[in-house]
């Protein structure tokens, strides 16, 4: 058992008299909001068990709630519809300028329609029964797509969904962060007319802004910045995984910027390191003294005290989800997440940033058998839910067993599942235990079925184990989900399709399965030592000050692109045995719908729905019509600017391995411009639009377009 918290016990002391910072716990978008995340609820857990006072808001489901309604789509295809004009009125279209227009363009029916359809579509994911219909939730699904992609294009250039929120220059610097924030941000509604004006009438003292994944820093950040704009007397604090990981990695002015409008951001794990900044706050006592609190120094730079950084996890109270908006979330049944354990048991794999943190690994702990099925039972009571996710990053198979055996006898039963690194350990037996024991479904690591990858991964078993336990689970009809990725360095084509083939042969056993494509994250083994792994280089770019860009050349190409080309097809082949969706819907790999379709339909729902032919988008996008309107420029012209794009940053990343909006902008300039070619165009949501010949107008001759230059083909 790793020992807990090293911090000066003074600074943790409960005194009423003195305490009384009242605090605002925020999760920020943009994330899944089918069900409550873990990191506001431990923390408010802790904190209340230690008598302060907390206010958690999950400002992802609020703001998502708020953005996807009638009123305000509308409000976004008419912002669409005015861009989109004053482009038309223009004489030509700079490069930029056409992306924008294609990307208005192709969004115009998914504006038209999302306004009519969303309240339908968030009533079906919410209705105990129209959700189970496949059709009728693969409608509301699409619809809610459809409006995704309608602000993406009217807030342009933005990529907003439920995992990410992006722009081209998304986390560059701090000014950029502002800069985007201030033009593209559909969120900011949410902020001035709900978020700001409840943090006064609570009377927050203390905000912290809780970021899991890399993809909620940039959102992260501008609530930060307008927070402190509306509240200069708050202090404004900031931690999770997505914000350790960025901040380990700086030091002196570079850290110090990274705080932005912060006041302060905590590293590591947060329990006590919030608490021990609440107590110093309310005593007025220095917040340097307390470990793993960045701060600004008076050097011009920022720095923080180390301390051990992880929590004794049998020590901590279970998660506390009273004061979050339970009935918001889109999902007919509360999925709620627990973490049983914390770290990862094997914490060896390659590929993983775990090496960020103090120790090499984050150190594995588990709660007690007892508490965990003492914690379940009372969060079933108290929320009117049997549906739990086990949110670790690996626990070991051992205590999985022991967590189903003191569950098999009861009533009314659970139903949960989990992420599982496959072992030898789990027999036939054993994954019966686990089915009585109320699993519904265990995504598994299998990241390659190439036995060379896999040594080089370090995964620790070889593919047969992998086959085996796959065969065991699902004979036990828990649904087994893979976990893949192809492009880990020197892997070959073969080697890839290796790995499809695998799936392709376990596909009657496979309930579902992913496949990405390897990213080098910083911290992980490939990127501390490269030439073990054929990487002749890793580097960051030049003016990314926040570092998030790690990019790698390889000593030699493994793949060519035919290669590529082979890959993506037997990707596509074998996905059409699957009824697969984006995260986080039904189809999608550990999500809270997923695992309520399982317990529904059984283990091999969606690749009986497949069989099926049910399509994914049910009966279509609601409020769906087909639309007819002349475009002033060619989109089929539009092409060659998406080509254009992409060669721009391929000469940033890896011919000049540096970015900034000035030196995209001069390359950007060199592209050629779009000159005026009417054509009738019709359009509908989900759809690409097309040349409307039934109505064909006389074309006018298009300008030639000048030579491009080829200083970054």
């Amino acid at each position: 058992m790793e020992k807990g918290f090293d911090i000066p016990s003074r600074l943790v002391k409960i005194d009423p008299k003195v305490m009384s910072a009242k605090l605002a716990l925020i999760y920020p978008p943009s994330c899944d909001p089918t069900a409550p995340y873990l990191a506001v609820p431990m923390l408010t857990g802790f904190l209340r068990s230690h008598g302060r006072s907390v206010l958690p808001i999950d400002a992802n489901v609020e703001a998502w709630d708020d953005l996807l309604t009638e009123e305000r789509l509308q409000a976004v295809a008419e912002r669409l519809e005015a861009r989109l004009s004053r482009l038309e009125q223009q004489p030509s279209l700079s490069h930029r300028e056409q992306l924008l227009y294609g990307s208005l363009w192709r969004a115009r029916g998914d504006a038209a329609a999302a306004p009519t359809g969303i309240v339908e579509a968030k009533a079906i994911l919410r209705d105990p029964d129209r959700f189970f219909d496949p059709r009728q939730y693969g409608s509301a699904v699409s619809t809610i797509e459809a409006a995704q992609r309608a602000i993406s294009a009217a807030y342009g250039p933005l990529q907003l969904d439920f995992t990410a929120y992006r722009t081209p220059f998304s986390l560059l610097t701090m000014e950029e962060i502002a800069a985007d924030a201030a033009e593209h941000d559909p969120f900011d509604q949410y902020v001035t007319n709900t978020l700001i004006p409840r943090l006064i009438a609570e009377r927050i003292d203390v905000v912290g802004l809780s970021a899991c994944f890399p993809g909620q820093l940039q959102i992260a950040y501008a609530f930060a910045q307008r927070i402190k704009a509306a509240l200069p007397a708050v202090h404004v604090t900031a931690g999770g995984p997505g914000f350790t990981q960025l901040l380990i990695r700086l030091t002196g002015e570079r850290l110090r910027r990274a705080l932005g409008p912060l006041d302060s951001a905590v590293v590591f794990e947060g329990e006590h390191t919030l608490l021990a900044v609440l107590t110093a706050l309310d005593e007025q006592t220095p917040l340097r003294e307390v470990p793993n609190v960045v701060l600004r120094d008076e050097q011009g730079g920022a720095a923080y005290l180390r301390g051990h950084g992880m929590e004794d996890l049998r020590a901590l109270p279970a998660p506390d989800f009273d004061g979050l908006p339970l009935a918001r979330y889109l999902s007919p049944q509360l999925v709620l997440p627990y973490d049983p354990t914390r770290g990862c048991y094997w914490g060896r794999c390659t590929f993983c940033y775990y090496g960020l943190a103090e120790v090499g690994t984050a150190a594995y702990r588990e709660r007690t058998v007892e508490d965990t099925v003492a914690h379940l039972s009372a969060l079933s009571q108290k929320y009117g839910t049997r549906y739990f996710y086990l949110s670790q990053d690996s626990v070991a198979p051992k205590t999985l067993l022991k967590f189903a055996e003191a569950l098999v006898d009861r009533e009314p039963p659970l139903r949960w599942a989990t992420d599982l690194k496959p072992e030898r350990y789990l027999t036939v037996e054993r994954a019966e235990v686990l089915r009585r024991g109320g699993a519904v479904a265990c995504a598994l690591g299998v990241e390659s079925a190439a036995p060379r990858v896999l040594k080089l991964i370090d995964k620790g078993q070889p593919i047969d184990v992998v086959r085996d336990v796959i065969d065991r689970l699902a004979h036990s009809e828990i649904a087994v989900e893979a976990m893949c990725f192809t492009d880990f360095p020197t892997e070959s084509g073969d080697e890839a399709l290796a790995t499809l083939r695998f799936l392709t042969e376990e596909r009657q056993d496979v309930a579902l399965f992913i496949v990405g494509r390897f990213g080098l994250t910083h911290g992980a083994k490939v990127a501390q030592e490269p030439s073990s792994f054929g990487l002749s280089e890793v580097f960051t770019l030049e003016g990314d000050e926040l570092q998030t860009g790690l990019f790698f050349t390889e000593k030699r190409k493994a793949k060519r692109p035919r290669d590529h080309v082979r890959v993506d097809a037997a990707l596509d082949e074998v996905s059409k045995a699957y009824w697969l969706r984006h995260y986080p819907w039904a189809g999608a790999l550990s999500t809270a719908h997923t695992i309520l379709y399982y317990d529904r339909f059984g283990r091999d729902v969606f690749r009986r729905l497949a069989e099926e032919n049910v399509p994914r988008d049910g009966n279509g996008i609601l409020g769906k019509r087909s639309l007819s309107q002349e475009a002033t420029f060619s989109l089929s012209a539009l092409d060659e600017a998406e080509e254009h794009e992409q060669q721009i940053w391929q000469h940033l990343i890896y011919e000049r391995r540096q970015v900034s909006r000035a030196l995209y902008e001069q390359l950007a300039s060199e592209a050629p411009s779009l000159y005026p070619e009417p054509q009738r165009y019709r359009f509908a949501a989900g759809e690409t639009p097309v040349v409307d010949r039934r109505r064909r107008r006389p074309q006018l001759g298009r300008r030639p377009a000048p030579h491009v230059p080829g200083a970054y083909k």
